[in-house]
């Protein structure tokens, strides 16, 4: 078949390259000069199958209204009038009761660890590395009260089977002998983590994919969607059309523009994080892999001769400024915790927007609208799940059967309120 993907951040790039695996004809579009442009640019940099929970949770309404008080807030919602932001956040609510968040991060570890077995079998038979590394992710905890906390998460690891460990101050200090004495007072340790640069991945897949046959055409924006019969046919681009017998959307938080046409109602809007990307002045004191700050929400990751310090959520839109108050609280969490390590004044601020739908799951498969296939909606785990989802939309596509459960990662979930339709996002691809 010849296949139209839409979109060349990680998502679509692992897409063209097991659809390609799988023999299939395979053309890349996206807007950007080159793969990774985005919102895959510069992300926190976590393989983190562990972490994988949806936001909604019981307990979390009353707790993003206390991170709104704080000054170094973790959540931030503009105020600005939004019917597409308000439409998204009383769904997300709707899914904040113990019943929607155990059947959604099932959903999502099984896909997260089925991501990291695919994304280790890439590894080993591509040989492509990406400051990858394979040391597990700390969670540390400034207060005592957030290591109480921690039990719940602590009770779906060990009914996951996934391997942890609770560790106290000192043993943090073993796993991460760059920490800050004094700064925290426990952590979560889960040894099956991995770290690297999302960045450096895509780009070089995208050059293995070129290897194996597949076209990328850069720099051409996407109109709409061409449909022919009631099929999907093609892409209208600003330089004309191409077609083939199916397309793929993977253009993350713009998704839903192009699809709404189409009578598709996919509950995607853009959720704004932040990172700082440091050059190691003292590699004694930086990070071993990455640590999660729990009191600001900011993941710390050791990437080769870097720090990539990323987090933060901010609900506003398409907007893509850089306030230095978001740049003060990065900096925050990582002078306090590996103070000294990176080089401040050289810090490059940068923000994406991530795709989140409102129960977490990113969707994955075909619509009720024949040769259209989705793979968006990640969130803040898109590196995580990039390689699973991959192989999972081009086992859908060639209709193969899947190493993992996949009938509810698809849009149908969404019942009627998927097909419908909604005014989510502005038009722009």
């Amino acid at each position: 078949m010849r296949i139209i993907v839409l979109g060349a951040g990680v998502i679509g790039v692992t897409s063209a390259w097991y659809l390609a695996e799988a023999g299939h004809e395979v053309t890349v579009i996206d807007r950007q000069p080159a793969p990774a442009r985005e919102t895959s640019f510069a992300n926190a940099g976590e393989v983190s199958p562990g972490y994988s929970a949806p936001w909604a949770a019981p307990g979390i309404p009353l707790k993003a209204l206390k991170w709104m008080m704080q000054r170094h807030a973790p959540l931030i919602v503009q105020p600005r009038p939004d019917w597409a932001k308000l439409t998204w956040l009383a769904r997300m609510l709707g899914n904040c009761t113990p019943e929607a968040y155990n059947a959604n991060k099932a959903r999502m570890v099984r896909l997260a660890e089925y991501s990291r077995d695919c994304l280790g079998a890439l590894r080993d038979e591509t040989g492509i590395a990406y400051d990858e590394r394979r040391l597990g992710t700390l969670q540390v905890f400034r207060k005592e009260a957030q290591m109480a906390a921690a039990e719940k998460d602590i009770a779906v690891l060990r009914e996951g089977g996934v391997p942890f460990e609770v560790l106290d101050a000192e043993g943090c200090a073993r796993a991460e002998p760059g920490l800050a004495k004094g700064e925290i007072v426990g952590g979560l340790r889960l040894p099956g983590d991995e770290t690297g640069d999302c960045f450096k991945f895509t780009t070089a897949l995208a050059a293995l994919c070129e290897a194996k046959g597949v076209a990328f055409r850069y720099g051409v924006g996407v109109e709409r969607l061409v449909v022919e019969g009631g099929r999907v046919t093609g892409a209208m681009t600003a330089e004309g059309p191409v077609t083939g017998d199916a397309v793929v959307v993977a253009l993350g938080s713009f998704s839903p523009a192009l699809v709404k046409p189409l009578g598709l109602g996919l509950p995607v809007y853009p959720v704004k994080g932040y990172s700082l990307t440091l050059p190691v002045v003292d590699a004694g004191a930086a990070p071993v892999s990455t640590v999660m700050d729990e009191t600001y929400k900011v993941a710390i990751t050791r990437l080769g001769d870097r720090i990539r310090v990323g987090g933060l959520a901010e609900i506003a839109g398409f907007d893509l400024s850089l306030p230095p108050a978001r740049k003060a609280t990065l900096l925050r969490s990582v002078e306090g915790l590996f103070g000294g390590a990176g080089d401040v004044d050289r810090a490059e601020f940068w923000c994406g927007l991530r795709p989140m739908t409102p129960d977490g799951t990113p969707v994955v498969g075909r619509t009720p609208v024949p040769g259209l296939f989705l793979n968006t909606g990640h969130g803040t785990l898109g590196w995580t799940m990039a390689a699973g989802s991959g192989r999972v939309l081009a086992d859908i596509v060639s209709g193969r059967r899947s190493g993992i459960e996949t009938a509810d990662l698809g849009i149908a979930r969404y019942g009627r309120e998927g097909r419908r339709g909604g005014a989510l996002v502005p038009a722009r691809a």
